[in-house]
């Protein structure tokens, strides 16, 4: 009797172990959205996509973003953009401080953003001095999209940065 009461223990053990359920989520996972959006011109990625531009070429900045034509979706509009360090400014829910001052319709797959360096350094919170606009450098401030697609859906892909190329 007095085995089987020793036992006892290592049988609910095993029991709660196998009866445990599996979670798919781990905690270190990225969650993906449905339709993902990639940055058809990046040049690198540093991790996230990087774009270049080129100071003697008159710093233009161009960020092409696309969703694929498989998904049956369609990019409705770009509802924010924002120019900043962290992902605080496009994930708040106040109507200033952004990059653009409203939403851009789009109603494709595809999205070509353009700015330059010259506005760049003039938007956005806070402001980043031109010598920080240096051949080789990384611009401080990266590009966020709040991206709202033909169903509803909004969708914050990863940030855009940039690089100063030449």
């Amino acid at each position: 009797m007095k085995k089987n009461i020793k036992f006892l223990p290592f049988l609910f053990l095993t029991v709660a172990i196998i009866s445990c359920k599996k979670e798919a989520f781990n905690g270190l996972s990225d969650i993906r959205p449905a339709v993902p959006v990639t940055v058809t011109n990046a040049i690198d990625f540093r991790p996230e996509p990087t774009v270049g531009t080129s100071i003697s070429a008159g710093g233009a900045i161009q960020i092409i973003l696309a969703i694929p034509a498989n998904t049956g979706r369609t990019i409705k509009e770009i509802t924010k953009v924002a120019a900043s360090t962290t992902y605080t400014q496009i994930q708040s829910t106040g109507t200033t401080g952004f990059y653009t001052s409203a939403p851009i319709p789009v109603n494709g797959i595809t999205y070509t953003f353009n700015t330059s360096l010259a506005e760049y350094v003039v938007k956005g919170p806070g402001t980043i001095p031109p010598v920080s606009t240096t051949v080789g450098t990384e611009l401080a401030k990266r590009f966020y999209f709040l991206i709202t697609l033909d169903d509803g859906s909004v969708i914050i892909p990863e940030p855009v940065r940039v690089l100063v190329t030449n």
